[in-house]
């Protein structure tokens, strides 16, 4: 099943110059990691790289040094990267004094030409440069030398009567703080009042993590190119990117198609070919029997799971509640079945049915140490399991006992702190996502080049940041991902920047869940919506991306005053949407 994307994700369609197209069609996430994952294939033609891949600031620094051997030099790029800024600009504002403020390397060029084509246009511009233009190299050489107006530098008083700021200092590559002038003017752009344009990244931002070692624009807009980098999505980058256009500038197929992306943006393409939806010779059990153990608190979590589950797939759902809640819970729910565990609460009699072939534990379990017996009596079984909340909780301080349970057929869901209490002590987790790599922050694939850090851009250099060097940023990509490994299984680290990691080093990055859902119970409808869809069929990583997808939409579609209890009965609009888009693809 091949769907389109939605009129509601990020672009990543070309704003101004002329760029491949770009099929959204993927196949199955399967294979070596980031590999299949997120390939597009033109009809007739060879897979390319997917709209939805993350990229890394030296991945694209890769693409950008690759693209004139394969016919596209880099004067035309950056023509085509400032062009998009400049018409962002023009679409989103009404004609003001604009200040371009450009750094000594490709962000500060693509800055120069976005600056003359809004001085073509009529707009009041004046440039002020970092640094020295004895420092300009290159193509940053190339655009600024088209520029026929003054060059002032970019001090804190340059920005006296900007009605817009575009910020095109520095790039994505940053692992240090900025300090010195370079902090001051950071703190002039914030306060100064006038919206904010960055280019490719805010200022201070690390593009690889979304962390920041020091101070950092905060813009309004942001046009990056080509492909979204980590840092676009993760927080703290994603608020301070604020809107996000990806334009697209002609980056020729052969300088990308070799690249393995550091992740993807989570999005139906990735992952629809494996979406169970009913068929016509199905029946309920064909659909799946996912059971849900609670507990005898909170007895309303472990409700909205089971009604989660199934609202999105599940044929059948049994609720196993302890003797004291079966009543409660019986009474509360008439299409889910609600069987009482023995006083002891053992499992036995609930797991004997093969047929109930997705367990959930955790909402509304509770602390006590027999919920340790219950949880390892589900992942004993080998079916697919989703563990949260207190499933997780209560391994606090014997976290082995759990991540050597685990199998790959198992859904981890926790949150910052419940993820905390697991890996914060795992050697893999905490010190396994180390500096280098695809990452771009050291090692083999270099720090520097066109954006990076010490290379054109000059942080730390004559024209640079100064300061000691920080640690690279240890990114909640990177320890999703270290903690899917040393777990063996699917890791959901959730938030408004959620992270779904596999074992195998497969990463997506969430980006449609609304601030609505910061709100107690959604966590639960989440793991819900995970054993539905395990129940149904799906695979495991698979399965978490698509729940996390749809719970989000459903939470957009409910809008403001969200309980979690509306989320379930908003699933099926959810689902329609996402089967629209495949009758669309399909026409």
């Amino acid at each position: 099943m091949s769907i389109r994307p939605s009129s509601s994700a990020p672009s990543s369609a070309p704003l101004s110059a002329p760029s491949p197209a770009l099929s959204s069609a993927a196949p199955p996430a399967s294979g070596r990691a980031g590999a299949a994952l997120g390939r597009s294939r033109r009809a007739g033609g060879p897979a390319h790289l997917s709209p939805h891949a993350l990229l890394s600031p030296a991945q694209m620094g890769a693409a950008d040094r690759a693209a004139p051997a394969a016919g596209v030099p880099g004067t035309r790029l950056m023509a085509a990267a400032g062009a998009a800024v400049a018409r962002a600009i023009r679409e989103r504002w009404a004609p003001t004094p604009v200040r371009v403020l450009c750094g000594p390397g490709n962000n500060g060029g693509d800055g120069f030409v976005a600056a003359r084509l809004l001085r073509e246009a009529g707009w009041p511009v004046r440039v002020a440069l970092w640094g020295g233009r004895d420092a300009l190299r290159g193509d940053a050489a190339w655009a600024a030398e088209a520029w026929s107006g003054p060059v002032e530098p970019a001090v804190p008083g340059c920005l006296d009567g900007a009605g817009l700021i575009v910020d095109a200092l520095l790039g994505a590559g940053l692992s240090r703080a900025p300090d010195g002038a370079l902090e001051a003017l950071i703190h002039a752009v914030n306060a100064a009042g006038a919206p904010v344009c960055a280019i490719d990244v805010p200022t201070g931002l690390d593009g690889a993590s979304g962390r920041c070692p020091g101070a950092a624009v905060r813009a309004d807009l942001t046009v990056t190119f080509c492909r979204r980098k980590p840092g676009h999505l993760l927080l703290p980058g994603r608020a301070l990117c604020g809107a996000l256009i990806c334009a697209g500038i002609g980056m020729p197929d052969a300088a990308l198609d070799a690249i393995v992306p550091e992740a993807h943006v989570n999005h139906p393409d990735l992952w629809a070919d494996a979406f169970p939806w009913p068929r016509s010779e199905g029946h309920k059990y064909r659909r799946g029997h996912a059971l849900v153990v609670g507990g005898g608190r909170m007895l309303g979590a472990s409700r909205l799971a089971c009604l989660a589950a199934a609202r999105i797939g599940a044929g059948l759902v049994t609720l196993a509640a302890p003797p004291a809640a079966w009543a409660i819970q019986a009474g509360a729910l008439t299409s889910v079945m609600v069987e009482a565990l023995p006083p002891d609460g053992a499992l036995d009699q609930a797991l004997a049915d093969p047929r109930r072939n997705a367990l959930l534990i955790g909402p509304g379990l509770g602390r006590a140490p027999e919920g340790r017996d219950q949880v390892l009596a589900l992942l004993a079984t080998g079916r697919p399991c989703v563990l949260d909340a207190d499933a997780l909780s209560v391994f606090a301080g014997r976290p082995d006992a759990l991540l050597d349970a685990l199998h790959g057929h198992c859904v981890l869901t926790p949150h910052e702190g419940e993820f905390a209490s697991l890996f914060d002590a795992a050697p893999e987790v905490a010190g396994g996502v180390g500096a280098g790599g695809a990452s771009g922050t050291g090692g083999a694939a270099g720090v520097g080049g066109a954006d990076g850090v010490g290379g054109a851009d000059g942080v730390g250099g004559a024209d640079g940041v100064g300061g000691a060097a920080s640690a690279p940023a240890e990114s909640k990509l990177q320890r999703a991902r270290a903690a899917a490994r040393r777990a063996g299984a699917v890791v959901v680290l959730k938030g408004a920047d959620t992270v779904i990691a596999a074992p195998d080093g497969r990463c997506v990055i969430n980006d449609n869940a609304p601030p609505t859902l910061a709100t107690a119970g959604t966590g639960d409808v989440l793991a819900g919506c995970v054993t539905g869809l395990l129940a149904a069929g799906m695979p495991a990583f698979e399965a978490a991306c698509a729940a996390v997808w749809l719970h989000g939409l459903a939470a957009d579609q409910l809008g403001w005053g969200l309980l979690a209890e509306d989320l379930p009965g908003a699933l099926p609009g959810a689902l329609a949407v996402l089967a629209g888009m495949d009758r669309d693809a399909e026409e």
